[in-house]
């Protein structure tokens, strides 16, 4: 199975297995609103089915919901 990190997370909690809260976001505007919905600081992460993302550059810490738009 091939799965991007949101499809598991969907299919580990319609099973019971609890997950950390999270949005799927196509574009800034969506991660911003995202991060408002979630609060707090937020994790932004590029969706790719590839290993090493974080040392990429794929994965980024945002303060609030408008650092949250920058990064994405």
């Amino acid at each position: 199975m091939d799965l991007y990190e949101y499809q598991a997370k969907d299919l580990f909690a319609a099973h019971g297995v609890p997950v950390l809260p999270g949005a799927v976001a196509s574009n800034p505007e969506e991660a911003q609103a995202a991060a408002e919905k979630i609060g707090g600081q937020v994790v932004v992460k590029a969706q790719v089915k590839t290993g090493g993302r974080g040392k990429a550059g794929g994965v980024k810490l945002a303060q609030d919901p408008v650092e949250a738009r920058e990064r994405a």
